[in-house]
Formats: structure tokens, C-alpha cells, sequence
């Protein structure tokens, strides 16, 4: 497959619905937000259903107001045999002067099903930049330090 499936951007305006007690929009906003763009990207390479099995390394760097435009970055990081690996960056501006800064970001995993819920395959993603190359390292180590820590906390809980 090739790159120009790799990435998809949302952009829209951040609605009074979606503010918290404290005027600014809810984390959970932004989460949903989050899982959304990663849905769609990952649907766009694999052309198959896909569930969110993992989000993690959710940093809030600083708030987002109402009115704000905001903008959802989802791009490939990682492909495993049926997982996909999605690096998200959410960016912000005020509509009238369109200088974006970045508010969060994150990694968020899918895995593509079948119409019985079973994984199926995805296609390969190859990373050929050297930018790419560092951000599956990266996924790659955030995914081997998940699974010793699950088996941390498994040994914990027996």
C-alpha cells in the first residue's frame, strides 16, 4: 500500500457542548475526538472494520477553548499482523489568525475484525523516512513496555 492512505486530518470548530466546568473543552471531548480521526485512519489503510484496543501516552499540553478550530493529525506508526499503531496530534488556533499549536498527542492501537469479531490481517505499512523509522521504534518499544507491565499487574492481582 502506499503512504497517501497512511494519514487523514479532521478539522472542526470546538462547540459550547463541549466545554467543562471550567470553560475549556472536556478531556473527554478530546479523547473522543482522538478515536474518531485514529477510526478513520486506520479504516482508510486496511479497508476493513477496526476496534480501538489501546490508547495510551495521552498528554493534555494545554488547554482548548471554545470557538478554537482544532485540528486531528492521525498517521500510521506501526502495522503488526492485524493491529494498527496511530500517532495523533491535536493542534489548535484561533479561526481568525490560523497559526496551529499543539495541545495533545497520543498513540492509539486498532485491530481489524472480521463480521465475527475475529482479527483479520492488514496490509504492511513500511516506514522510509528517517522521522518514520524513529516513530515505529518508538511504538514498537511502547508496545513491549504494555506487555511487561500487563504481566507486572497480572502477577499482582493472583
Amino acid at each position: 500500500m502506499d503512504n497517501k492512505n497512511r494519514a487523514i486530518t479532521m478539522r472542526f470548530l470546538a462547540q459550547p457542548t463541549d466545554a467543562n466546568f471550567g470553560g475549556k473543552v472536556h478531556g473527554g471531548s478530546v479523547m473522543k475526538w482522538i478515536d474518531e480521526a485514529g477510526y478513520a485512519c486506520a479504516v482508510n489503510w486496511s479497508e476493513k472494520y477496526c476496534v480501538t484496543v489501546f490508547m495510551g501516552d495521552l498528554k493534555f499540553k494545554a488547554p482548548i477553548s471554545i470557538g478554537d478550530l482544532v485540528e486531528v493529525n492521525a498517521k500510521i506508526i506501526h502495522t503488526g499482523k492485524t493491529s494498527i499503531h496511530i500517532g495523533i496530534e491535536v493542534q489548535t488556533s484561533d479561526p481568525r489568525k490560523n497559526k496551529f499549536s499543539k495541545t495533545t498527542d497520543c498513540i492509539i492501537v486498532f485491530v481489524a475484525v472480521d463480521e465475527n469479531g475475529k482479527s483479520i490481517g492488514v496490509p504492511k505499512w513500511e516506514p522510509k523516512e528517517k522521522e518514520d523509522k524513529c516513530l515505529e521504534d518508538y511504538a514498537i518499544k511502547s508496545m513491549n513496555i504494555r506487555k511487561e507491565m500487563e504481566g507486572q499487574l497480572q502477577s499482582c492481582l493472583l
